[in-house]
């Protein structure tokens, strides 16, 4: 499908997102839902996050409330480049990329990859946060693609993204000293009335500026949301912390050429904390418990 480059780079650097059909090729889309369907089913045999990514964290991350063999609520694969070639092959060839090149930059690396899910009767939700602060750099030109593998409506907990929230503050996610991987509620409670829902069909994607405020709620269908999402930046954006999804393939040249130059933006933000957890999941979930307790 053609796409129109100057109205899509306009919606991007206006909204901070811009939304494609066709991002990935049929036979490329059913060869990652045939695996994620092995590991969903693999997941049934496990009671708590399993497998390792190279820090030693474990790859497969499920929900504790509510997972169990007959009803697997798998909610994070990480870096699942590394354990599956149809994932590496996408992560490192898609439509996506293309049109990244035109809004973002023509040389690109790769920076992270992971498919988060919400499976019938899961629960899962995601409060309010940017990814930019889990992930700075010498400047912001990082972007989130999110590949639908399943068809995202209205009810299965879509994306809901605040346009134009990438040229604003940076948000702290620590509250009253606790990492939390989220925005104070208030902030998300004065923005949430302006966020867009991004739906669309199965092999589409939402590309995202890592500055700009998303969240999503739990999907209430009996059929599943599964997103893969991978993480690209700028070839000349160079990372300030260590990658906190570490990986063998990073910092992979998958569009132009490593320019060998470093680009700086002004900004300033918190640091971010290395997560101890299988995923932010874990940080979230003391976003929900310091709100239980009316410390945010």
């Amino acid at each position: 499908m053609r796409h129109d480059f100057a109205a899509c780079r306009e919606m991007y650097q206006r909204d901070g997102y811009v939304t494609m059909k066709d991002a990935v090729t049929p036979e490329a889309l059913a060869a990652m839902r045939t695996q994620l369907d092995i590991w969903t089913d693999e997941s049934r045999q496990h009671d708590a996050p399993y497998g390792q990514i190279m820090d030693g964290r474990p790859r497969f991350d499920i929900e504790p409330a509510t997972h169990g063999p007959d009803t697997p609520a798998l909610r994070r694969i990480t870096s699942p480049i590394e354990i599956s070639d149809d994932f590496l092959a996408v992560a490192r060839d898609n439509a996506a990329l293309d049109l990244l090149a035109e809004v973002m930059s023509p040389n690109i690396k790769l920076q992270a990859s992971k498919v988060n899910l919400k499976l019938p009767g899961s629960g899962t939700n995601v409060r309010y946060h940017q990814d930019f602060p889990f992930e700075p750099h010498s400047n912001d030109d990082l972007c989130t693609v999110l590949i639908f593998l399943d068809d995202v409506t209205l009810d299965n907990g879509p994306l809901e993204v605040v346009p134009g929230t990438h040229r604003g503050e940076l948000y702290t996610l620590w509250h009253d000293g606790v990492f939390t991987g989220a925005v104070d509620h208030r902030v998300e409670a004065t923005h949430r009335p302006n966020a867009l829902k991004c739906t669309g069909k199965a092999g589409d994607a939402c590309l995202m500026h890592t500055r700009l405020l998303h969240g999503s709620l739990p999907n209430m269908t009996d059929a599943p949301r599964r997103l893969f999402i991978v993480t690209y930046a700028a070839d000349d954006a160079i990372a300030l912390t260590e990658n906190q999804v570490p990986h063998k393939y990073d910092g992979d040249i998958v569009r132009g050429v490593a320019a060998g130059r470093i680009r700086t933006s002004s900004y300033d933000m918190d640091m971010p904390e290395y997560p101890k957890t299988a995923s932010f999941f874990g940080q979230q979930a003391r976003s929900r418990e310091a709100a239980d307790s009316g410390a945010t």
